[in-house]
């Protein structure tokens, strides 16, 4: 297989099941340094603001992958076929804290295009990020009550928007 490139402006998918049925794999850091972490990721959105193509994640302050996300400037999203399921599973249960994760889930970590964080090998599906805003969620403004229920620790997402520099699928 080889990777073809997508113009965001031509990208098209069914976002709610990428996002709640098949997951994404959130990773930011360094791969030339070897620095970098991983985790699976549910939540976010794609749209455009500021007249750029974005991807919005967010990420709680108590996951090992906020260090990432507060240091570097870049981040990718990865998609993957269904046989890598589990190991998605995996990732978002594990800490990186604990030891080298992405190893355990089989996943190769592989330099990205065009930013810092790595893309994986046996992904179908990247995004190419690089950091333009944060925000951290405040509970005063949930205008829906039930919202709340997601947050029993009271550890907030933060919100990051990053540009789509890249995005990238295995045809």
């Amino acid at each position: 297989m080889t990777w073809e490139k997508i113009e965001a402006d031509q990208f098209s998918v069914q976002f709610v099941n990428l996002w709640e049925q098949r997951w994404l794999l959130l990773t930011s850091g360094d791969w030339h340094e070897g620095k970098y972490n991983s985790m699976t990721v549910g939540w976010g959105s794609f749209g455009v603001m500021w007249g750029r193509p974005f991807v919005q994640v967010v990420v709680r302050p108590t996951r090992y992958t906020f260090e990432f996300m507060e240091k570097y400037d870049s981040f990718t999203l990865a998609a993957f076929p269904d046989q890598y399921k589990k190991a998605l599973q995996f990732l978002g249960r594990k800490s990186g804290r604990d030891g080298d994760k992405l190893t355990a889930a089989g996943l190769t970590a592989q330099p990205s295009e065009l930013v810092a964080a790595p893309s994986f090998a046996e992904s179908e599906l990247v995004f190419e990020c690089r950091k333009i805003y944060y925000q951290d969620i405040d509970a005063s403004h949930f205008l829906d009550s039930t919202i709340e229920l997601h947050y029993p620790q009271k550890d907030y997402h933060r919100v990051y928007f990053g540009q789509i520099l890249c995005i990238r699928q295995k045809v």
